[in-house]
């Protein structure tokens, strides 16, 4: 995400710093509550608690706290969400999509440590010109650019200290801070969650794995020249630098502007490329961040940029999700009820009327792609249907259950390409995207 004001924050480094500052914003945040009351009973209203802590004030005090610990700790709460859903307050939905963009850098000590302590002393040597304020800053580190003396041209990831270390007790501290905040619900079952999502952190923060991923990536899409991905260079990537040739491209957020025909292409290349990915890959960068894509207009290739959330697919939920949307294509509910059972759906006691809405939630997802012609993003309802319809469903007595990670992160994808479309207002025939992946059955043709 871009930088547009020179501010910075020093991340905290040692967990007793980081537990601290959790400490202390809970103290905050129940004073806050406090003096809220005070405010509400000299009006001579009857505060609830949860109006006491839901506060304006409140919000941007766990907003900012956050946003300055960066890590694990800014990021599980839009992890949680995924599983949560449309149970979250809204003001939890506010506070999270506050965290994706407040992400302040690091002061430049702070980074020239860590360039010391991964590189050696002197590592300027190395360089022509190095960018000391960052192009990017997000919650795991910060991207740089430079030009080293032998000619090259580089973005650097550099991850923020004591990241890594943190993730553990940050995830620990951070859930337990909301949910004893009442900003999750009671009724959600959020362990196993946690589990992947420390899983996940831990990938992320691993930058020699996401070189091998991004190899990975760059040979499986050696094949199609509509993708643009960064080399990588091994002399100057450590596990807490990630070393990347530096690609053009606009962010894809300002193409909202750009003609129709751009818009399309981006949304068609993205679908492209999800529906490679879980089915032919099965291998996907589960990130929607619109901050991982963008543009190049002279090549008209679609730049890919972070591969730290990629999650290797098993052959089943791959198979289960091609039957599930072509039993949705056939109108074959039979099918669909399979395909969901076999991805694990339904492991956990459901009545046969939720059953079904949980079909009809599927069904409804699934419209773009059983769509015929190009389907129009920027008009349809479909995002606030599907949050109607999940709401509904998940505030039934005794429905509330945990669905597959895979499938969490699987649907915060495409959920995400979703938004990205319909941010753009491009016309797409998804249909003809997904038909080299269609399934017909003797059933279809009869």
């Amino acid at each position: 995400m871009k930088n547009t004001d020179k501010t910075y924050a020093k991340v905290p480094r040692s967990r007793l710093s980081r537990m601290s500052k959790l400490g202390s914003l809970a103290s905050r945040v129940a004073g806050g509550m406090v003096a809220e009351g005070v405010r509400q009973l000299a009006k001579g209203q009857k505060p609830k608690a949860s109006d006491l802590l839901l506060t304006p004030a409140n919000a941007k005090r766990v907003a900012d706290q956050l946003a300055q610990l960066r890590g694990a700790a800014m990021k599980v709460g839009q992890l949680l969400s995924m599983d949560a859903g449309d149970l979250l307050l809204p003001e939890l939905t506010d506070l999270l999509a506050r965290l994706r963009s407040d992400a302040k850098p690091m002061p430049i000590s702070q980074l020239n440590h860590v360039l010391e302590s991964e590189w050696q002393p002197d590592w300027q040597n190395t360089f022509e010109q190095f960018t000391f304020y960052p192009i990017a800053a997000a919650s795991i580190g910060q991207v740089h650019s430079a030009h080293t003396k032998d000619g090259r041209y580089l973005a650097l990831k550099i991850q923020y200290p004591g990241v890594r270390e943190s993730i553990e007790s940050d995830v620990d501290n951070v859930a337990t801070l909301l949910r004893v905040s009442g900003l999750i619900p009671k009724e959600v079952d959020y362990q196993g969650l946690l589990e992947e999502a420390k899983k996940q952190l831990h990938d992320e923060a691993d930058y020699l794995l996401e070189a091998k991923l991004l190899r990975q990536y760059a040979s499986l899409l050696a094949d199609d020249t509509n993708f643009l991905i960064p080399e990588v260079f091994d002399d100057l990537t450590t596990p807490n630098i990630l070393a990347m040739s530096f690609v053009e491209g606009e962010a894809i957020e300002n193409l909202v502007h750009a003609p129709q025909s751009v818009r399309n292409r981006v949304i068609e290349l993205a679908f492209t490329l999800l529906f490679r990915e879980i089915f032919e890959f099965r291998l996907v960068q589960t990130d929607p961040n619109f901050a991982n894509f963008q543009y190049n207009h002279d090549t008209k290739q679609l730049v890919l940029l972070d591969f730290g959330a990629t999650r290797a697919y098993p052959v089943y939920i791959s198979e289960g999700y091609q039957q599930l949307i072509n039993g949705a294509i056939e109108n074959n509910r039979t099918k669909m009820d399979g395909a969901l059972a076999g991805i694990g759906f339904f492991s956990q006691p459901i009545n046969d009327a939720q059953r079904q809405a949980v079909i009809n939630l599927c069904e409804q997802a699934c419209e773009p792609l059983m769509f015929s012609g190009e389907y129009d993003f920027g008009s349809t309802d479909l995002a606030k249907r599907i949050k109607e319809a999940g709401t509904s469903l998940s505030m039934e007595q005794g429905y509330w259950h945990t669905p597959p990670a895979d499938a969490i992160f699987f649907h915060r994808k495409l959920g995400g390409l979703y938004l990205l479309a319909a941010k753009l207002n491009a016309k797409v025939d998804v249909s003809i995207l997904f038909a080299p992946y269609r399934q017909v059955t003797k059933e279809t043709l009869s």
